[in-house]
């Protein structure tokens, strides 16, 4: 799931692709609406957050152009709290409206309920046996369901996501880096694919698959 972000505060986007990332979103950043604008001729989004203050215009304006292209699901994001613009931004048919400052599950829980009402709240990446609910966030062998903690699952997710790929060791690193915020080094990332490989059952490797030297794939989607 790919979330468009339009806020022209540096700290405040720089605060949400974490958050938004950490829960397992892609992230299109854009400081302004020619940004937002150059994004969405190039690339597919399934969500918009929009900033109203924008420093080449403002957010409703931005919100009828993204709509002459897009159905997507759109939440103001902004500090102005006046019934007016509460009232004008639901008016051009926006999904939500949050108010800064904000509580970071609360936004999570909008964001979730705005994908959900659209149909895009809910994707299954499987490979084999092996189902993953973004929606839920469940993993399943059969009926039998996986336990991972959030670095596992967010491995998993990732390969499940581009089955085929090679991952290298550094990418996996740097994502792991941005889900935990501590250091992580390159022995914790081996155990940890090894503790992946045990709960499914996959101790010889033949679904999550060492290319020596490079890194790891999940050879391919089966499901």
């Amino acid at each position: 799931m790919k979330i468009l972000l339009v806020e022209d505060s540096e700290a405040m986007m720089m605060g949400l692709e974490y958050l938004l990332s950490q829960e397992g979103y892609g992230v299109l950043s854009a400081g302004n609406a020619a940004q937002a604008v150059k994004f969405l001729e190039s690339e597919s989004c399934d969500l918009a957050l929009l900033d109203i203050g924008l420093p080449d215009g403002d957010g409703f304006e931005l919100y009828r152009k993204i709509r002459e292209k897009s159905q997507i699901p759109i939440i103001f994001l902004t500090a102005r709290d006046e019934e007016r613009d509460v009232v004008r931004g639901l008016d051009l048919g926006a999904d939500d409206y949050v108010v800064k400052p904000f509580r970071n599950r609360e936004l999570l829980s909008r964001i979730k309920g705005a994908l959900r009402r659209s149909g895009k709240g809910s994707k299954i990446l499987s490979c084999g046996d092996i189902l993953l609910d973004t929606q839920s966030g469940k993993v399943m062998q059969g009926d039998r369901e996986i336990a991972l903690t959030k670095l596992e699952y967010r491995i998993l997710y990732s390969m499940l996501s581009h089955p085929g790929k090679l991952f290298t060791r550094d990418e996996i690193l740097g994502d792991i880096w941005d889900i935990s915020g501590n250091f992580v080094n390159d022995n914790t990332l081996s155990v940890t694919i090894k503790r992946i490989r045990e709960k499914l059952g996959d101790k010889s490797g033949q679904i999550i698959r060492t290319v020596r030297g490079m890194g790891y794939r999940i050879e391919g989607n089966e499901g």
